[in-house]
């Protein structure tokens, strides 16, 4: 826990004493939680006990499947039942008339539970004299039992489901089962009866509508009637008039008439023209088609023959040759004859058909004159047509409803929109005072109520605080003591350390100069050195180990205590500076924060001593820290936003250690090398030359703490 300030000495929670403290006066605790509980078991056994029952009614359509009319284009009926619809439901439960009712069926106000202020005691007399309290009885009996029935009545709708429980607290078992199951019974008469005044209230509506609309639909049928028999609009079984029915056949019989005059000049065109080029007649299905050209063609044919055979015995001069031959020729002028007859059938078949076509073009023309003045009064005739058929649906849909209304007049016939589902039970149980649970929770309560006071006069009286113990802080029994004391230093640029360690050291008997150099690598002189300059980031590297992680976390310490705001990151193997500066071992630190374990802003922490901030170690997987390794650079940049100097301590790394944390060679790097040879020194430094490192600061030297500044006290 952390430390707590008395004067100038940090201090701390003892919780072992705190724990000493509260079985030293055990006996106390004990006899506080004994007392309390028997107090509370004998309050709740004096107290009068009461009991709980609970009805449950389902919400649900009682509608007859078979009554309705297009009830399959209706949604179902339990449809209109929602959340809101539900809830509705429970308020008409809790409604003032139906507690009323009940409480008049049940004779609710002869019993004194429902009255409590009939009889009032002596207290509550003087209260009323002194103006202090309204008499109770100024209010009519009634009101006094519904209050008191509100008060023990709970009624709530079960969650996801359209059931409602009445729930009723009693003194009396009986009572407590019969008022639910009493509400339930009036509330689904209620509601029953409100639907049976529903259907009579609508019967009694509809009968003088229906007996209107029908009045209204036998003149607007009358009309239609009149209307068309006037108008001469008279129906042909196919809603269609008389007119429209003869002007649809006189246009039918005009393009057959016309079909047949063309047909009639295209045979006739192929008559004459066959005649007047001298072409064969017989190819024309016409001429073909006559039964005296057959017989024509015939005898032609025969003389043909004849010829043919007696001019193999004969000369053209003969005289039989010449004698059929003349027949021939008169054949053939019959032939053409009988043709030029032919055509002139077919033109006079044409000419007919001309006649018959200018005879239905009048016909047409005079009903299309016809047709337009029926088209005009249909339109008279159709309005009425939808007056008489809009009064004949609304009629029938009043009869419907009407014989659906009158249906369910009977006293069975509008069954209630719910029905109980759970009847209420005397109860056995005691719903209130529970003794048991009332003991145990009273004895509970004492007994840490008791620890409490206890641990807080401890805390108040000192007794349970002690001073911090250092002994964490220190580095262990065979490393040598870190001290840090305030003689004074001079103003010497750290860097000239790397000079004056390239010079041949004997490290045997080392020089007395360099001795005496040493105060110009101490803590302080670093300090100043980067408060004066400005460093934004610094890395430390530490060959002695925790010793130099020590001293880091003493540099640390120090700017903070110049008002520069400082932060360490802990990148040890040992966790050193996390033991030194952070709260606890278990903290968060960089280590979650490269494996993404958590937030940035979780990993920072105050150390305990200073106003330094710290980073410490962390407690994620190292191998998977190092995977993300390269974000550590961007993380040090978000930090110098935030930070005046941003401080690495990588403890006892090589060069290509710290290449890896820090891939910017102009980073300030500081060697914190207490009790380390100087040829371990040259080396280190030597070695960060060549790794292209120009900025190296040596802190070797330390000093003693002044009196009044625990800041600088060992860590």
């Amino acid at each position: 826990m952390s430390g707590v300030n008395s004067g100038h000495q940090d201090v701390d929670i003892d919780l072992g004493g705190l724990f000493r403290a509260i079985w030293d006066k055990k006996g106390r605790v004990l006899l506080a939680t004994v007392c309390f509980a028997g107090m509370a078991f004998v309050g709740a056994s004096l107290m009068s006990p009461t009991y709980q029952s609970e009805a449950r009614l389902l919400i649900e359509s009682r509608q007859p499947e078979f009554s309705g009319v297009n009830q399959a284009q209706q949604p179902p009926a339990d449809a209109a039942f929602d959340e809101s619809a539900i809830s509705s439901q429970v308020q008409v439960l809790r409604s003032v008339d139906l507690i009323k009712q009940v409480a008049r069926e049940m004779k609710l106000y002869e019993l004194p539970e429902f009255d409590p202020t009939a009889n009032p005691s002596a207290i509550s007399d003087l209260l009323v004299m002194l103006g202090i309290k309204k008499n109770p009885l100024d209010l009519p009996p009634e009101e006094r039992v519904l209050k008191e029935f509100q008060d023990k009545l709970q009624v709530y709708q079960v969650e996801k489901s359209r059931v409602i429980a009445v729930q009723f607290t009693s003194k009396d078992q009986t009572l407590a089962a019969a008022i639910p199951n009493a509400m339930a019974k009036v509330y689904l008469s209620l509601q029953s009866g409100a639907k049976l005044d529903s259907n009579s209230e609508a019967s009694r509506w509809l009968e003088p509508e229906i007996a209107n609309l029908r009045e209204k639909v036998r003149e607007a049928e009358a009309k239609v009637a009149t209307y068309r028999s006037s108008q001469d609009l008279l129906p042909t079984g196919d809603n269609s008039t008389f007119a429209i029915r003869q002007l649809n056949d006189i246009s039918a019989e005009l393009a057959r008439v016309r079909g047949e005059r063309a047909n009639a000049e295209a045979r006739a065109e192929g008559v004459r023209s066959a005649l007047s080029n001298g072409r064969a007649v017989d190819t024309l299905n016409d001429v073909v088609g006559s039964a005296m050209i057959q017989r024509l063609k015939e005898t032609e044919s025969t003389m043909q023959g004849q010829i043919a055979d007696l001019s193999t015995t004969l000369l053209d001069g003969h005289p039989r040759l010449k004698a059929l031959k003349s027949q021939l020729q008169g054949i053939r002028a019959q032939i053409r004859t009988e043709t030029q007859k032919i055509l002139g059938s077919l033109e006079n078949e044409a000419s007919v058909s001309q006649l018959r076509e200018r005879q239905l073009v009048q016909q047409l023309n005079t009903l299309k004159a016809t047709s337009a003045q029926a088209g005009e009064d249909e339109v008279g005739l159709r309005a009425l047509e939808r007056e008489a058929t809009s009064q004949r649906q609304l009629l029938e849909t009043y009869l419907a409803r009407y014989r659906e209304a009158t249906s369910r007049t009977g006293v069975n016939s509008t069954p209630a929109d719910g029905r109980i589902i759970s009847q209420a039970v005397e109860p056995n149980d005691v719903h209130f005072p529970k003794v048991l649970p009332i003991t145990i929770v009273a004895a509970l309560a004492a007994f840490l109520i008791s620890c409490v006071v206890i641990m807080l006069s401890e805390l108040f009286s000192g007794r349970a605080l002690r001073p911090v113990n250092y002994e964490d802080d220190q580095p262990s029994a065979d490393e040598p003591p870190v001290v840090i004391t305030h003689t004074p230093v001079k103003a010497v640029e750290p860097k000239a350390a790397r000079s004056l360690l390239e010079q041949p050291v004997d490290i045997a008997e080392p020089a007395p100069e360099t001795a005496a150099n040493a105060e110009d690598f101490s803590i302080e002189s670093v300090a100043d050195h980067i408060c004066s300059n400005d460093i934004r980031i610094a890395v430390s590297v530490s060959p002695a180990g925790d010793q130099g992680s020590t001293a880091t976390v003493m540099l640390a310490r120090l700017i903070a205590e110049e008002g520069r705001k400082i932060i360490l990151i802990d990148l040890t193997g040992s966790a050193c500076p996390s033991r030194l500066m952070a709260q606890s071992t278990q903290l968060p630190g960089i280590t979650n924060l490269l494996a993404g374990e958590v937030p940035f802003t979780e990993t920072i922490h105050a150390d305990r001593l200073s106003d330094a901030h710290i980073i410490p170690q962390g407690d994620a997987d190292p191998a998977i820290a190092m995977r993300g390794i390269e974000r550590l650079a961007m993380i040090v940049d978000a930090l110098t936003n935030a930070y005046d100097t941003v401080l690495v301590e990588c403890g006892p790394a090589d060069v290509n250690a710290v290449r890896k944390v820090m891939r910017s060679t102009e980073t300030e790097i500081i060697l914190s090398a207490p009790a380390v040879s100087d040829e371990d020194i040259v080396a280190l430094i030597h070695g960060f030359d060549e790794a292209g490192y120009s900025d190296i600061v040596l802190m070797t030297a330390t000093a003693l703490p002044q009196p009044g500044h625990p800041g600088r006290r060992a860590a």
